[in-house]
């Protein structure tokens, strides 16, 4: 394992956040209170409870996973798309790095960021709404399984994308849908049963319901398959790329 290579890679990449501070931090920060704003007293004030959870503090999984998801595949998509568009892809690809070093340095930065953004987005509902996490190590575990899986996908993305405006495609067209209609803002317990019934095809209910469960220990799946799922996306998300850099593919042309 080449760790002077991860070290490189990834500092690089944390560098850029640092560069970007008020888009990088202030902003997500400042849309999360907006939604607080907006659906924890407008909407909560009519809806008390969900689950014997306030209805803002019921949400507040769902922001997370908003700002994890959307972060995620942001950074890792432009954190490797970049080196692509100037051409100092190759410069990696002839050094003495291989795919483990590769992935940990632009994987590891783009989730580090997001698992931030998370604990920063935490601390802020703290000024609106009172809170306990019941089993706050599944909440970490959820949290960094859930931020490398889509930061692999956000790189597979990057891989594919062959403009700047592809790389916004996936996550606008279908990643945010899917994540609004996926229970983030509502239990999809209180849909027609014809409706949860198709919800249950949406693969973003398993996530958010996980990490809903770590934090209040009720979910409207069982926890095991969001578990399960998570963990098995994860693994695909490997394989892809993996194949991706033995194959070179959208990497060497």
């Amino acid at each position: 394992m080449n760790f002077h290579a991860v070290r490189a890679i990834y500092q690089f990449e944390l560098a850029r956040t640092w560069r970007t501070l008020f888009q990088s931090i202030f902003t997500p920060v400042l849309t999360t209170s907006l939604y607080f704003v907006v659906f924890g007293s407008a909407i909560g004030g009519r809806m008390q409870e969900i689950e014997g959870v306030s209805y803002g503090a019921f949400i507040i999984p769902g922001l997370m996973l908003l700002t994890i998801l959307s972060e995620s595949i942001a950074n890792a998509s432009f954190g490797i798309y970049l080196p692509r568009f100037t051409g100092t892809i190759y410069e990696l690809l002839s050094a003495p790095v291989g795919v483990a070093e590769t992935l940990l340095g632009y994987v590891g930065a783009a989730a580090t960021k997001s698992i931030v953004l998370a604990t920063i987005i935490l601390i802020t509902a703290r000024f609106f709404v009172p809170y306990h996490i019941v089993h706050p190590l599944w909440a970490a575990v959820f949290l960094g399984l859930i931020a490398v899986s889509f930061c692999l996908f956000g790189f597979i993305l990057g891989c594919w994308a062959d403009g700047f405006e592809k790389l916004q495609v996936v996550p606008l067209m279908v990643v945010t849908p899917l994540t609004f209609l996926g229970g983030t803002f509502y239990s999809i317990n209180m849909l027609p049963p014809a409706w949860r019934t198709i919800s249950l095809f949406n693969p973003i209910v398993y996530l958010v319901n996980g990490l809903r469960w770590s934090f209040y220990g009720t979910a409207d799946v069982d926890i095991r398959i969001s578990a399960g799922l998570t963990l098995l996306f994860l693994i695909g998300c490997i394989g892809v790329v993996t194949w991706i850099f033995r194959s070179g593919w959208r990497l060497r042309s």
